[in-house]
């Protein structure tokens, strides 16, 4: 017997409600086959809103019980998740990303992977967390200031920072003016590690990181001491080259 369910959900001329239509795919990816009920005015979202007694539409209901909006339906399917904690997965979508970008280019430039896919790898994946940085510098130097040394003592490094690291993330991938890149990235990557290990490994600090900037809950700790160590790497092997 075909599962049947009712959704009441706003479909507007100049608004299509954006969780009205998730509930919608839910629903059908469930196996449901769905009453699908359109609210066209404004009028006449009131009108359900006051009837049902409820402050908030999409509204799902199964087998006449009203089961609530697309959080509500979710949770009903066990699709919930524990969204609230810290966790590591922003950081680890910009190094997937990054390192398959440098393969992508190097596959395509060079036929194979090598050396060259390392630098792009470590450079894409700079480039990208100080974009996060970006997008919200004020938020980024509040965070930042909480646990990196030299931002503690000179405020205006931890508003210089995401520039830094974005300016030597671009150079480094075009191996262009090491003498601007190679200093800047040795310089915040030190500074950077011996802030992560003071404040986790020696202060025993349990505190959110700056490295994706205010968009994630990351933890600070390894991942973070790994981004640092990365960018000192980077650029003690480009002085190695250019010597």
């Amino acid at each position: 017997m075909a599962k049947t369910a009712k959704l009441y959900r706003m479909v507007m001329d100049k608004h299509v409600c954006p969780y009205g239509t998730k509930s919608k795919f839910l629903l059908e990816r469930r196996g449901f086959s769905v009453e699908d009920h359109h609210l066209t005015t404004r009028e006449e979202t009131d009108a359900f809103k006051e009837k049902h007694g409820v402050a908030t539409t999409p509204q799902t209901f199964i087998d006449g019980e009203r089961i609530g909006g697309y959080e509500a339906l979710r949770e009903h399917f066990g699709a919930m998740k524990d969204r609230g904690g810290k966790s590591y997965r922003p950081v680890v979508a910009v190094f997937a990303v990054g390192l398959a970008l440098a393969v992508s280019l190097s596959l395509a430039m060079f036929g194979t992977v090598g050396v060259r896919t390392i630098e792009w790898f470590v450079a894409f994946s700079m480039a990208m967390l100080a974009m996060l940085k970006l997008q919200d510098v004020e938020q980024f130097s509040t965070m930042f200031v909480g646990y990196d040394l030299l931002g503690q003592r000179f405020v205006p490094y931890a508003y210089a920072y995401p520039f830094l690291e974005a300016l030597a993330a671009v150079l480094m991938a075009g191996r262009l003016l090491p003498w601007v890149s190679i200093p800047v990235a040795f310089t915040i990557g030190t500074i950077g590690a011996a802030s992560v290990i003071y404040a986790v490994y020696i202060q025993k600090r349990d505190i959110k990181c700056a490295c994706v900037g205010a968009s994630g809950d990351v933890p600070l700790g390894f991942i973070s001491l790994s981004e640092n160590l990365a960018m000192v790497g980077m650029a003690i092997w480009m002085l190695a080259r250019a010597l």
